[in-house]
């Protein structure tokens, strides 16, 4: 599909590549062999996302081409924002990056920062003019995210959006108009959506500690295959996998599967599960 107007024909599963932020080069290697053997042509990561790029450094050296990259800075001025785009472009061995994003951009004092004077934007639109990248995103985790994502649309033509999106998450009344809301500005605007958190099951607590995901996932094929394919129901966004390799496998059997399932379904899923909300207006934007 058209990663917006980017002109790319991406894959809607993405790779997030969080999931190789405390991984092995060895198994970096295999997840990448992985998503090779699934034809993902699209990587998501950060430079927030501990060793992730390291580990994407050496694909990245020898098949650049055959990917779209994405990654993302966490900072808000210009001159860090700057700092951390270099730091990317060095760990990722790469002279370019597709798409830049502003991570996690929801909060009102870090929103009049980074879109003011010497804010990260400066630096984005610069890098651009510069070829260093060839798109501009921004990316949000919490319950305020679709509602900031419209505005800062509103603020400049971002060629991309991120956020939560799951069947709980949609269950929230006011959320799931605000993406309504949202999708509809971007499919007017051509701007391509990703969303995150497919599998998340509930926040996570000290005692889940099988997985290296910030929230406790679903474990369970069927309720992953469930849950992913709900997703995917959605022809005008993309799914971007989850944050552990060992889920992984799971994630992209059931993206490429693709069933389909009944409201009645996922109805059912929550009471097995016990699935909760993951952001709330508590939470607000947990990075998880």
């Amino acid at each position: 599909m058209l990663f917006g107007s980017t002109g790319h024909l991406s894959t809607r599963t993405i790779f997030g590549a969080a999931s190789l932020a405390s991984v092995s080069q060895d198994e970096a290697d295999r997840t990448m062999e992985l998503i090779n053997e699934y034809g993902i042509n699209h990587i998501d990561t950060a430079r927030s996302y501990g060793e992730a790029e390291v580990r994407l450094g050496p694909w990245m050296q020898h098949a650049r081409d055959s990917y779209f990259l994405a990654s993302k800075t966490g900072e808000r001025t210009r001159e860090g924002a700057w700092r951390e785009l270099n730091e990317s472009l060095e760990r990722l061995k790469s002279d370019h990056i597709d798409l830049w994003q502003m991570h996690c951009l929801v909060e009102e004092d870090e929103w009049q920062t980074a879109m003011g004077p010497n804010g990260v934007l400066e630096a984005a639109v610069e890098a651009k003019e510069q070829g260093m990248i060839s798109h501009i995103g921004v990316t949000g985790h919490g319950i305020q995210t679709a509602r900031m994502h419209i505005r800062s649309l509103q603020r400049f033509p971002f060629d991309s959006v991120l956020l939560p999106y799951n069947y709980m998450m949609m269950q929230d009344p006011v959320y799931a108009e605000d993406v309504k809301e949202l999708l509809t500005v971007c499919e007017q605007r051509n701007v391509a959506v990703q969303t995150i958190k497919s599998l998340a099951r509930r926040v996570r607590t000290p005692l889940d500690t099988s997985y290296s995901t910030w929230y406790a996932p679903l474990e369970r094929e069927e309720a992953i295959a469930m849950s992913v394919s709900w997703v995917l129901a959605n022809t005008r966004i993309f799914l971007n996998t989850v944050g552990d390799t060992t889920l992984l496998p799971l994630v992209l059997k059931a993206a490429a599967a693709h069933e389909t399932y009944t409201d009645k379904d996922l109805e059912q899923l929550v009471r097995k599960e016990k699935l909760e909300q993951l952001f709330t207006r508590e939470n607000r934007n947990m990075m998880i």
